[in-house]
């Protein structure tokens, strides 16, 4: 199978992690968004891209502070799918890409 030369063999465009705790998550929201852009010209749910990266956040975030989450973004099926992990948990969300 070829594989476009700006993605991982997995499909992968970016991986990015940010601590769990602090401000530093809302990084997530912006690269999913520039994501978005680099996939499809137009402009993204900016309010389904939030809901989304905050919802996979939300189900991986650990009890401790001092932990990252690790964001992978990928275009699967004209979707961008968001996988979150941190540690042994995991939680994904695709989101329509813009027309």
């Amino acid at each position: 199978m070829s594989q476009a030369p700006d993605r991982a063999p997995d499909g992968t465009l970016l991986r990015l992690s940010v601590p769990a705790g602090g401000d530093l998550r809302i990084v997530a929201l912006d690269v999913a968004k520039r994501v978005a852009e680099y996939l499809r010209e137009g402009v993204p749910d900016i309010q389904g891209l939030r809901v989304a990266v905050e919802g996979v956040a939300s189900k991986v975030a650990p009890g401790a502070a001092d932990a990252e989450i690790t964001f992978d973004f990928r275009e699967i099926n004209g979707q961008l799918q968001i996988e979150a992990h941190c540690g042994s948990r995991s939680s994904e969300v695709r989101c329509p890409l813009p027309a």
